[in-house]
């Protein structure tokens, strides 16, 4: 059993920065691959990016590419979503999730766990 806590989201103009924080619980942390996902009003869940379980792999949806970092510290059991260059459109709920198959993916059905979410909001 995995518990997932994000923080770090908040208000922040276009061009700015976040960097998301996901504090997890359970002694297996570090063989779980974690990954982010993101929600705006009235759409769908899609993701934003991924790192396997040992942070030797990390994946990005093409519209954060260059824009954003994911990282982990295993012996934080925590995993981190740096977010550069915020537009308008990256407004929405931002998930961290566990997938205990450790190799991380860009489908939302393969996580096992998830948090409860930290609204990123940019204004223009």
């Amino acid at each position: 059993q995995v518990q997932l806590v994000e923080s770090g989201g908040g208000l922040v103009q276009a061009g700015g920065s976040l960097r998301l924080s996901c504090a997890a619980s359970g002694r297996t942390f570090g063989s779980y691959a974690m990954g982010w996902f993101r929600q705006a009003p009235g759409a769908a869940r899609e993701f934003v990016a991924a790192i396997n379980w040992s942070g030797s792999n990390t994946y990005y949806a093409d519209f954060v590419k260059g824009r954003a970092t994911i990282s982990r510290d295993n012996a934080k059991s925590a995993a981190y979503l740096q977010m550069n260059s915020l537009k308008p459109e990256d407004t929405a709920v931002y998930y961290c999730a566990a997938d205990q198959w450790g190799l991380g993916d860009p489908r939302p059905v393969r996580y096992d766990y998830w948090g409860q979410g930290t609204q990123v909001t940019v204004s223009s």
